[in-house]
């Protein structure tokens, strides 16, 4: 009798920030191949279900072009109320997200979804609450000339300059970034995938 190899691991997306928290807990993909579809959140669609319904559709997409694969897919969104920030790609959206969690709660769901080989699918959607600090106009323009925000739910990176900014977490850092670890780990040893060696965290994230 031979030894079944187990099966590829191929991780939905192209964020490099996935990555390094993978390679937290020791998982290298095999393949990175994201999913490109249209993430326009449907009329009067809630956040929680919203980032489900995305995390899923890249997952299947994905699955479909990697037959006997796991396929880890993830989508992170953040809202204030039930108003959904965009990933901004401007000064002046970005500007009017700040202005918006200045001084409050918002919340970040980041959904992670495991399609196994045969495209059955488990899912773990997690919630974090992020308190900001009041900002001065002057912080958010100094924030905004770091670049740091593009492409970024909300727009701003917990693990970059904005973190000086953070109050109070409660809930998954991991998860804030773009992948919740623990959640994740348990969905990839659930396929009896074994993790590989840890890394260290990397304070520098260069």
């Amino acid at each position: 009798m031979t030894n079944r190899e187990p099966p590829k691991l191929v991780l939905a997306s192209a964020s490099p920030r996935r990555r390094e928290l993978l390679s937290q807990i020791g998982v290298v993909p095999d393949a990175i191949d994201p999913a490109d579809i249209d993430e326009t959140p449907f009329n009067a669609e809630l956040p929680k279900d919203y980032v489900r319904r995305v995390a899923v559709e890249k997952g299947r997409v994905v699955a479909r072009r990697h037959e006997g694969a796991l396929v880890l897919s993830a989508d992170t969104v953040v809202c204030v109320g039930r108003r959904i920030l965009p990933k901004t790609e401007t000064p002046e959206e970005t500007v009017q997200c700040l202005r918006l969690m200045s001084g409050r709660s918002h919340r970040v769901y980041t959904c992670a979804v495991l399609f196994g080989p045969s495209q059955e699918y488990r899912i773990r959607n997690v919630e974090t609450r992020v308190k900001v600090a009041a900002l001065h106009e002057s912080d958010i323009a100094t924030y905004v000339a770091t670049n740091e925000w593009r492409g970024k739910a909300g727009g701003y990176a917990i693990q970059g300059a904005f973190s000086q900014y953070i109050i109070q977490l409660i809930g998954s850092y991991s998860s804030v970034v773009g992948l919740p670890l623990y959640e994740t780990a348990n969905l990839l040893r659930g396929t009896g995938l074994k993790l590989g060696k840890l890394n260290p965290v990397r304070t520098d994230d260069g």
